[in-house]
Protein backbone atom coordinates (compact mmCIF):
# COMPACT_ATOMS: atom_id res chain seq x y z
CA UNK A 1 0.00 0.00 0.00
CA UNK A 2 1.65 3.04 -1.00
CA UNK A 3 1.90 6.06 1.33
CA UNK A 4 0.60 9.34 0.66
CA UNK A 5 3.36 12.01 1.40
CA UNK A 6 2.56 16.19 1.17
CA UNK A 7 5.81 17.34 0.87
CA UNK A 8 5.82 21.23 1.49
CA UNK A 9 7.86 24.43 0.33
CA UNK A 10 7.59 28.17 0.65
CA UNK A 11 10.79 29.96 0.53
CA UNK A 12 14.39 29.08 -1.16
CA UNK A 13 16.00 27.93 1.54
CA UNK A 14 13.13 25.41 2.33
CA UNK A 15 13.45 24.32 -1.29
CA UNK A 16 17.13 23.73 -1.53
CA UNK A 17 16.54 21.75 2.11
CA UNK A 18 14.09 19.42 0.75
CA UNK A 19 15.02 19.18 -2.61
CA UNK A 20 17.41 16.20 -1.34
CA UNK A 21 14.62 14.26 0.31
CA UNK A 22 11.92 14.88 -2.16
CA UNK A 23 14.07 12.82 -4.43
CA UNK A 24 15.08 10.52 -1.94
CA UNK A 25 11.63 9.90 -1.72
CA UNK A 26 10.62 9.30 -5.35
CA UNK A 27 12.99 6.60 -5.61
CA UNK A 28 10.95 4.65 -2.99
CA UNK A 29 8.24 2.20 -4.63
CA UNK A 30 6.02 3.09 -1.55
CA UNK A 31 5.88 6.72 -1.26
CA UNK A 32 3.07 9.24 -2.97
CA UNK A 33 5.28 11.86 -3.05
CA UNK A 34 3.06 15.22 -3.48
CA UNK A 35 4.75 18.91 -3.51
CA UNK A 36 3.17 21.77 -2.45
CA UNK A 37 4.40 25.09 -3.03
CA UNK A 38 3.14 28.63 -1.14
CA UNK A 39 5.56 30.41 -3.25
CA UNK A 40 6.02 32.24 -0.13
CA UNK A 41 9.13 33.61 -1.99
CA UNK A 42 7.99 32.87 -5.96
CA UNK A 43 11.30 33.85 -7.97
CA UNK A 44 13.58 32.39 -5.78
CA UNK A 45 11.46 29.25 -4.88
CA UNK A 46 10.93 28.69 -7.96
CA UNK A 47 14.97 28.84 -9.51
CA UNK A 48 15.59 26.06 -6.84
CA UNK A 49 12.55 23.90 -7.50
CA UNK A 50 13.75 24.62 -11.70
CA UNK A 51 17.44 23.49 -10.82
CA UNK A 52 16.88 19.98 -8.59
CA UNK A 53 14.17 18.92 -11.47
CA UNK A 54 11.24 19.05 -9.05
CA UNK A 55 7.97 20.25 -10.29
CA UNK A 56 5.07 21.31 -7.97
CA UNK A 57 1.69 19.42 -7.64
CA UNK A 58 -0.16 22.22 -6.12
CA UNK A 59 0.69 25.70 -5.80
CA UNK A 60 -0.54 28.61 -3.64
CA UNK A 61 0.99 31.51 -5.06
CA UNK A 62 0.23 33.01 -1.64
CA UNK A 63 2.69 35.61 -1.78
CA UNK A 64 1.64 39.74 -2.05
CA UNK A 65 3.43 42.96 -2.19
CA UNK A 66 4.02 44.01 1.27
CA UNK A 67 2.20 41.76 3.00
CA UNK A 68 1.96 41.37 6.57
CA UNK A 69 2.66 38.39 8.57
CA UNK A 70 -0.74 38.24 9.85
CA UNK A 71 -2.50 38.41 6.43
CA UNK A 72 -0.02 35.56 5.67
CA UNK A 73 -0.87 33.47 7.88
CA UNK A 74 -4.36 34.20 8.11
CA UNK A 75 -5.13 33.41 3.73
CA UNK A 76 -2.26 30.58 4.41
CA UNK A 77 -4.42 28.86 6.98
CA UNK A 78 -7.58 29.07 4.90
CA UNK A 79 -5.75 27.63 1.90
CA UNK A 80 -4.41 24.24 3.73
CA UNK A 81 -7.91 23.83 5.01
CA UNK A 82 -8.82 23.13 1.40
CA UNK A 83 -5.83 21.51 0.55
CA UNK A 84 -6.04 18.80 3.06
CA UNK A 85 -9.37 18.37 2.60
CA UNK A 86 -8.96 17.51 -0.94
CA UNK A 87 -5.35 15.63 -0.44
CA UNK A 88 -5.75 13.39 2.29
CA UNK A 89 -1.81 13.10 3.02
CA UNK A 90 -0.67 10.25 5.62
CA UNK A 91 1.95 12.52 6.53
CA UNK A 92 3.09 16.17 5.76
CA UNK A 93 7.19 17.55 5.52
CA UNK A 94 8.02 20.59 6.24
CA UNK A 95 11.49 22.63 7.01
CA UNK A 96 12.88 25.11 8.93
CA UNK A 97 10.96 27.76 10.93
CA UNK A 98 9.21 30.24 8.02
CA UNK A 99 5.46 31.36 8.09
CA UNK A 100 4.99 28.40 5.72
CA UNK A 101 6.15 25.70 7.96
CA UNK A 102 4.36 27.24 11.10
CA UNK A 103 1.09 27.72 9.35
CA UNK A 104 1.04 24.06 7.80
CA UNK A 105 1.97 22.07 11.09
CA UNK A 106 -1.18 24.38 12.49
CA UNK A 107 -3.30 23.42 10.13
CA UNK A 108 -2.15 19.63 10.58
CA UNK A 109 -2.69 19.41 13.48
CA UNK A 110 -6.39 20.67 12.97
CA UNK A 111 -6.65 17.65 10.32
CA UNK A 112 -5.28 15.75 12.75
CA UNK A 113 -2.54 14.43 10.31
CA UNK A 114 0.87 13.84 11.50
CA UNK A 115 4.16 16.54 10.70
CA UNK A 116 7.55 15.70 10.34
CA UNK A 117 9.85 18.34 10.86
CA UNK A 118 13.21 18.61 8.61
CA UNK A 119 15.75 20.64 10.74
CA UNK A 120 13.97 20.22 14.14
CA UNK A 121 15.37 21.66 16.95
CA UNK A 122 16.88 25.04 16.48
CA UNK A 123 16.81 27.57 19.24
CA UNK A 124 17.87 30.56 20.40
CA UNK A 125 15.23 30.83 23.36
CA UNK A 126 14.75 33.89 22.30
CA UNK A 127 11.29 34.58 20.81
CA UNK A 128 12.13 37.96 19.10
CA UNK A 129 15.44 36.99 17.66
CA UNK A 130 15.58 35.70 15.15
CA UNK A 131 11.58 37.28 14.32
CA UNK A 132 9.35 35.37 13.22
CA UNK A 133 11.48 32.33 12.73
CA UNK A 134 12.09 31.58 16.48
CA UNK A 135 8.12 31.77 17.07
CA UNK A 136 7.41 29.57 14.03
CA UNK A 137 9.97 26.66 14.28
CA UNK A 138 8.65 26.35 18.81
CA UNK A 139 5.10 26.07 17.27
CA UNK A 140 6.05 23.41 15.13
CA UNK A 141 8.03 21.50 17.01
CA UNK A 142 5.22 21.49 19.29
CA UNK A 143 3.28 20.50 16.61
CA UNK A 144 5.20 17.48 15.17
CA UNK A 145 5.36 14.10 15.56
CA UNK A 146 8.57 13.50 13.71
CA UNK A 147 11.93 15.91 14.94
CA UNK A 148 14.87 15.32 12.26
CA UNK A 149 16.69 17.05 14.28
CA UNK A 150 20.15 17.98 12.24
CA UNK A 151 22.77 17.89 15.07
CA UNK A 152 23.07 16.79 18.67
CA UNK A 153 22.64 20.26 19.98
CA UNK A 154 18.83 20.22 18.11
CA UNK A 155 18.34 17.06 19.19
CA UNK A 156 18.77 18.07 23.12
CA UNK A 157 17.19 21.55 22.84
CA UNK A 158 13.53 19.22 22.46
CA UNK A 159 14.11 17.35 24.83
CA UNK A 160 15.02 20.13 27.05
CA UNK A 161 11.34 20.82 25.57
CA UNK A 162 9.99 17.48 26.21
CA UNK A 163 10.01 15.88 23.57
CA UNK A 164 10.47 12.05 24.15
CA UNK A 165 13.35 10.83 22.74
CA UNK A 166 11.79 7.96 20.41
CA UNK A 167 10.02 11.08 18.17
CA UNK A 168 13.75 12.13 17.88
CA UNK A 169 15.98 11.29 14.84
CA UNK A 170 19.49 12.64 14.02
CA UNK A 171 19.99 13.07 10.65
CA UNK A 172 22.43 15.86 9.81
CA UNK A 173 21.39 18.87 7.94
CA UNK A 174 19.88 18.35 4.41
CA UNK A 175 21.30 21.38 3.31
CA UNK A 176 24.91 19.68 2.87
CA UNK A 177 23.14 16.97 1.05
CA UNK A 178 22.14 19.51 -1.43
CA UNK A 179 25.09 21.63 -0.87
CA UNK A 180 27.67 18.83 -1.98
CA UNK A 181 25.14 17.61 -5.22
CA UNK A 182 25.56 21.04 -6.53
CA UNK A 183 28.98 21.87 -5.65
CA UNK A 184 30.32 18.82 -7.50
CA UNK A 185 28.87 20.23 -10.98
CA UNK A 186 30.74 22.64 -12.96
CA UNK A 187 29.01 25.71 -12.09
CA UNK A 188 29.03 29.04 -13.18
CA UNK A 189 28.76 32.38 -11.90
CA UNK A 190 27.43 34.65 -13.90
CA UNK A 191 29.00 37.74 -12.75
CA UNK A 192 32.83 38.94 -14.19
CA UNK A 193 34.96 39.38 -11.39
CA UNK A 194 38.89 40.28 -11.33
CA UNK A 195 40.05 36.67 -10.66
CA UNK A 196 43.63 38.55 -9.21
CA UNK A 197 41.45 39.93 -6.00
CA UNK A 198 40.44 37.66 -3.49
CA UNK A 199 36.49 38.03 -3.07
CA UNK A 200 34.58 38.61 0.29
CA UNK A 201 30.91 37.53 -0.18
CA UNK A 202 28.53 39.18 1.36
CA UNK A 203 24.53 38.22 1.96
CA UNK A 204 22.36 39.98 4.65
CA UNK A 205 18.52 40.70 4.64
CA UNK A 206 17.18 39.59 8.17
CA UNK A 207 14.38 41.55 9.29
CA UNK A 208 15.64 41.99 12.49
CA UNK A 209 18.11 44.35 10.99
CA UNK A 210 16.20 46.49 9.23
CA UNK A 211 16.74 50.47 9.61
CA UNK A 212 19.79 51.02 11.84
CA UNK A 213 21.54 47.88 12.53
CA UNK A 214 21.32 47.52 8.65
CA UNK A 215 23.21 50.76 8.34
CA UNK A 216 25.79 49.92 10.88
CA UNK A 217 26.10 47.20 8.40
CA UNK A 218 26.23 48.95 5.18
CA UNK A 219 29.12 51.40 7.24
CA UNK A 220 31.03 49.11 8.23
CA UNK A 221 31.29 47.03 4.59
CA UNK A 222 32.25 50.42 2.89
CA UNK A 223 34.98 51.42 5.10
CA UNK A 224 36.14 47.54 4.72
CA UNK A 225 36.09 47.93 1.13
CA UNK A 226 37.34 51.46 0.57
CA UNK A 227 40.70 50.44 3.22
CA UNK A 228 41.13 47.00 1.03
CA UNK A 229 41.23 48.42 -2.50
CA UNK A 230 42.82 45.24 -3.65
CA UNK A 231 39.81 42.90 -2.35
CA UNK A 232 36.59 42.95 -4.26
CA UNK A 233 33.30 42.64 -2.93
CA UNK A 234 30.20 40.97 -3.67
CA UNK A 235 26.66 41.53 -2.26
CA UNK A 236 23.19 39.79 -3.53
CA UNK A 237 20.99 42.29 -2.70
CA UNK A 238 17.60 40.97 -1.33
CA UNK A 239 14.23 42.86 -3.37
CA UNK A 240 13.00 44.26 0.20
CA UNK A 241 13.34 47.81 -0.09
CA UNK A 242 14.84 47.93 3.40
CA UNK A 243 17.62 46.30 2.50
CA UNK A 244 17.70 47.21 -1.67
CA UNK A 245 17.40 51.02 -0.81
CA UNK A 246 20.30 51.32 2.02
CA UNK A 247 22.53 49.15 0.53
CA UNK A 248 22.80 50.86 -3.29
CA UNK A 249 22.77 54.33 -1.15
CA UNK A 250 25.59 53.02 0.62
CA UNK A 251 27.52 50.58 -1.10
CA UNK A 252 26.69 50.98 -4.65
CA UNK A 253 29.40 54.57 -5.02
CA UNK A 254 31.93 52.21 -3.96
CA UNK A 255 33.95 50.88 -7.01
CA UNK A 256 35.38 47.68 -5.57
CA UNK A 257 32.00 46.81 -4.51
CA UNK A 258 29.35 44.46 -6.26
CA UNK A 259 26.27 44.76 -5.94
CA UNK A 260 23.61 42.42 -8.33
CA UNK A 261 20.18 41.09 -8.10
CA UNK A 262 20.12 37.76 -5.94
CA UNK A 263 21.62 35.15 -7.43
CA UNK A 264 20.25 31.75 -7.98
CA UNK A 265 21.51 28.83 -6.28
CA UNK A 266 23.93 27.09 -8.30
CA UNK A 267 25.67 30.28 -8.93
CA UNK A 268 25.56 30.98 -5.27
CA UNK A 269 27.14 28.32 -4.72
CA UNK A 270 29.90 28.67 -7.34
CA UNK A 271 29.96 32.45 -5.60
CA UNK A 272 30.79 30.50 -1.89
CA UNK A 273 33.41 28.35 -4.07
CA UNK A 274 35.22 31.44 -5.29
CA UNK A 275 34.80 33.59 -1.61
CA UNK A 276 37.76 33.86 0.70
CA UNK A 277 35.58 35.28 3.17
CA UNK A 278 31.68 35.76 3.77
CA UNK A 279 29.83 37.47 5.91
CA UNK A 280 26.21 36.66 6.51
CA UNK A 281 23.02 37.08 8.64
CA UNK A 282 21.59 33.87 6.57
CA UNK A 283 21.51 30.58 8.45
CA UNK A 284 21.70 28.49 5.72
CA UNK A 285 25.07 30.30 4.94
CA UNK A 286 25.93 29.32 8.24
CA UNK A 287 26.07 25.79 7.38
CA UNK A 288 27.11 25.74 4.25
CA UNK A 289 29.70 28.04 4.08
CA UNK A 290 31.96 25.93 6.59
CA UNK A 291 32.17 22.81 4.56
CA UNK A 292 33.76 24.29 1.79
CA UNK A 293 36.27 25.72 3.88
CA UNK A 294 34.99 29.00 3.66
CA UNK A 295 35.26 31.36 7.09
CA UNK A 296 32.23 32.98 7.96
CA UNK A 297 31.51 36.47 9.79
CA UNK A 298 27.90 36.16 10.79
CA UNK A 299 25.96 39.65 10.94
CA UNK A 300 23.65 38.69 13.83
CA UNK A 301 23.85 39.01 17.68
CA UNK A 302 22.73 35.51 18.48
CA UNK A 303 22.40 32.54 16.33
CA UNK A 304 20.25 28.90 16.29
CA UNK A 305 23.13 27.38 15.06
CA UNK A 306 26.21 27.16 17.84
CA UNK A 307 27.45 24.48 16.50
CA UNK A 308 30.26 25.76 14.02
CA UNK A 309 30.60 28.87 16.60
CA UNK A 310 31.61 25.74 18.68
CA UNK A 311 34.08 24.44 16.51
CA UNK A 312 35.43 27.74 15.67
CA UNK A 313 34.82 27.94 11.57
CA UNK A 314 32.28 30.65 12.30
CA UNK A 315 32.30 34.25 14.46
CA UNK A 316 29.39 36.19 15.57
CA UNK A 317 29.56 39.95 15.12
CA UNK A 318 26.03 41.59 14.94
CA UNK A 319 25.66 44.82 13.61
CA UNK A 320 28.09 46.37 15.70
CA UNK A 321 30.37 48.46 12.82
CA UNK A 322 33.47 48.59 15.18
CA UNK A 323 33.21 44.58 15.48
CA UNK A 324 32.56 44.01 11.82
CA UNK A 325 35.28 46.18 10.33
CA UNK A 326 38.08 44.82 13.39
CA UNK A 327 37.02 40.77 12.71
CA UNK A 328 37.07 40.97 9.22
CA UNK A 329 39.96 42.60 8.87
CA UNK A 330 41.71 40.27 11.12
CA UNK A 331 40.93 37.93 8.45
CA UNK A 332 41.84 39.67 5.85
CA UNK A 333 45.11 40.46 7.17
CA UNK A 334 46.65 37.66 9.19
CA UNK A 335 47.28 34.30 7.26
CA UNK A 336 47.67 32.18 11.31
CA UNK A 337 43.58 33.54 11.29
CA UNK A 338 42.18 32.52 8.32
CA UNK A 339 43.31 29.08 8.39
CA UNK A 340 41.95 28.69 11.95
CA UNK A 341 38.45 29.08 11.10
CA UNK A 342 39.25 27.58 7.11
CA UNK A 343 39.49 24.22 8.12
CA UNK A 344 36.96 22.91 5.92
CA UNK A 345 35.03 20.78 8.50
CA UNK A 346 31.42 20.99 9.26
CA UNK A 347 29.41 19.66 12.05
CA UNK A 348 26.13 19.68 10.26
CA UNK A 349 26.10 16.94 7.84
CA UNK A 350 27.83 14.48 5.91
CA UNK A 351 25.26 14.56 2.80
CA UNK A 352 23.16 11.56 3.63
CA UNK A 353 20.23 13.81 6.37
CA UNK A 354 17.73 13.09 3.28
CA UNK A 355 18.77 9.27 3.39
CA UNK A 356 18.41 8.89 7.04
CA UNK A 357 14.96 10.47 6.81
CA UNK A 358 13.56 7.88 4.13
CA UNK A 359 14.69 5.66 6.38
CA UNK A 360 12.96 6.01 8.99
CA UNK A 361 9.84 6.99 7.55
CA UNK A 362 10.23 3.51 5.11
CA UNK A 363 10.82 2.06 9.00
CA UNK A 364 7.35 3.44 10.55
CA UNK A 365 5.23 2.52 7.19
CA UNK A 366 6.48 -0.90 7.10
Amino acid sequence: MKRKILCVVGTRPEAIKMAPVILALKNEPWADVRVLATAQHRHMLDQVMSFFGIKQDIDLDIMRPNQALTTLTARLLLEMDGVLNAEKPDIVLVQGDTTTVMTVALACFYHRIPIGHVEAGLRTWDMQNPFPEEANRVIAGKLARWHFAPTEGSRQNLLREGVPDSDIIVTGNTVIDALLMTAAKDLELGIELDPNKRLVLVTSHRRENFGEPFRNICRALRTLAENNPDVQFLYPVHPNPNVKDVAHELLGPVSNFVLCDPLEYAPFVAAMKRAYLILTDSGGVQEEAPALGKPVLVLREETERPEAVEFGVVKLVGSNYDVIVSEAQRLLDDEAAYREMARGVSPYGDGHGAERIVNSLREYFN
